[in-house]
């Protein structure tokens, strides 16, 4: 269920899927030059993040942000002497968001109410970093850097509320800045505009919503 899920999702949104990997790959492309050069890391992740639903009829229901959680793998490929890189990784996110159901009578009539939507993903993010280490040796200490490019989502679980469709997954952007200390600690916040609809109404065809969601991760790179 969930391949076919995931299958349906990448068929309708092909086109924007496809422009995203083309840029993706034009960024790495564009660092390639200097991959023998390369330093590789990767190591743990945690984090906490704060989402909602960006809804494409702001006027039907009300929705309120939720706290989720994060966790996994993620690397870092820094390219030496220029300053930029890129980092990926895997790992789990929980998402969603508050909706407010009960305020309208065709979702209040069937007992729907104030009404917490899970989305579990899990995610693959594919960014352009760039870090500032020319600090007079300071860097060794704390270095700061900024990050950003397309994630791709891939819906493992959802609580199924039953007023609710869902897609199989997500297609979003990273914006996010961070700091790293003693090398190996990073700690970053970033956001993450979603593309593509996360779910849509069973009885409303202009109804969807869209991931919208702070993120701050703390991780160890080795």
């Amino acid at each position: 269920m969930l391949y076919l899920c995931s299958n349906k999702f990448f068929i309708q949104h092909e086109h924007m899927i496809r422009k995203i990997l083309i840029c993706t790959i034009m960024l790495v492309a564009l660092t390639g030059a200097n991959y023998l050069n390369a330093q590789f890391r990767y190591g743990p992740m945690v984090g906490g993040d704060i989402s909602t639903l960006h809804l494409k009829q702001t006027d039907i229901i009300t929705v309120d942000k939720s706290a989720g959680f994060s966790g996994g793998l993620v690397g870092e490929m820094m390219f030496s002497g220029i300053g930029f890189g890129i980092d990926l990784g895997l790992y789990y996110e929980q998402r969603g968001a508050t909706l407010n159901l009960g305020e309208k009578e065709l979702w209040a009539s069937q007992g729907y109410g104030r009404t917490r939507t899970y989305l579990h993903y899990a995610v693959i993010p594919i960014h352009l970093r760039f870090k500032y280490t020319r600090l007079n040796g300071l860097e060794d200490k704390i270095a700061p850097f900024v990050f950003a490019g397309p994630s791709f989502g891939f819906l493992v679980a959802n609580n199924n509320v039953k007023a609710l469709d869902y897609a199989g997954g997500d297609v979003g952007v990273d914006f996010g800045l961070g700091f790293e200390l003693f090398k190996h600690v990073q700690i970053s916040g970033s956001f993450n505009l979603g593309a593509t609809y996360a779910l849509k109404a069973k009885i409303l065809s202009d109804f969807s919503g869209q991931n919208r969601t702070w993120n701050f991760r703390i991780a160890y790179l080795f």
